[in-house]
């Protein structure tokens, strides 16, 4: 098994064994604070009334709902079926596919935006290029790209959540390093937002994001 079999085989046996534990210990919309929501609608007033952007990642597809609700066309991803699975029992009437971030099964530069909320987290450094080229690739010419992410050196590892044997690394990054592979890829970056931790939500690193797009 390669390195990137091993770590998406890790990524998606864990969240397949969660999922009905995560939905339930973290019910609603994920964006917890006026600033992430705020940052939510002004990325959908920027793709546009209609726009069709693909929230990567997209777990049981709260925030691919509250997308849809701010007027856009959204399909969500995910590479665990158990989360998708919440997704469409959820949110019936959206559109939710399975698949990798690192292959994406989309067409080249069909979409007018990408969100990929904190779910870059467990892709290791040395993959992440070629994530950021997918994302590239996928998007049309000005289009844009919301990425979120903790903030810091080292990874944390997660062991026996709720009980269950399985353990995963949720690394984190520094906003520095991330745009400056974004900018690799191609992204011209419009903006870069970095909040303090909020204890009210155990948070004890700050929470970082980044808004790009693709030139065009």
């Amino acid at each position: 098994m390669t390195d990137t079999e091993d770590f998406l085989t890790a990524t998606r046996a864990f969240y397949d064994t969660v999922a009905e534990d995560y939905a339930e210990h973290f019910p609603g919309v994920t964006l917890r604070t006026p600033l992430e929501r705020a940052i939510f609608s002004a990325y959908a007033e920027l793709v546009g009334p209609g726009g069709t952007v693909a929230d990567l990642g997209c777990g049981p597809g709260r925030n691919t709902a509250h997308l849809a609700a701010l007027g856009l066309s959204v399909l969500g991803l995910d590479l665990s079926e158990s989360m998708l699975a919440i997704a469409r029992r959820e949110h019936p009437a959206l559109r939710f596919e399975q698949g990798s971030m690192l292959e994406l099964p989309l067409a080249d530069g069909t979409l007018a935006g990408v969100v990929s909320w904190y779910s870059s987290i467990h892709t290791p450094l040395h993959e992440l290029p070629k994530m950021f080229g997918e994302f590239h690739r996928v998007l049309a010419p000005g289009g844009h790209l919301l990425l979120a992410f903790q903030v810091g050196e080292k990874p944390r590892r997660h062991e026996r959540p709720w009980g269950h044997s399985v353990a995963l690394d949720f690394h984190r990054r520094r906003p520095d390093e991330m745009a400056e592979l974004l900018t690799d890829a191609g992204f011209l970056l419009r903006s870069s937002t970095v909040r303090e931790p909020d204890e009210t939500f155990g948070e004890s690193v700050a929470q970082a994001f980044l808004l790009t797009q693709k030139e065009g």
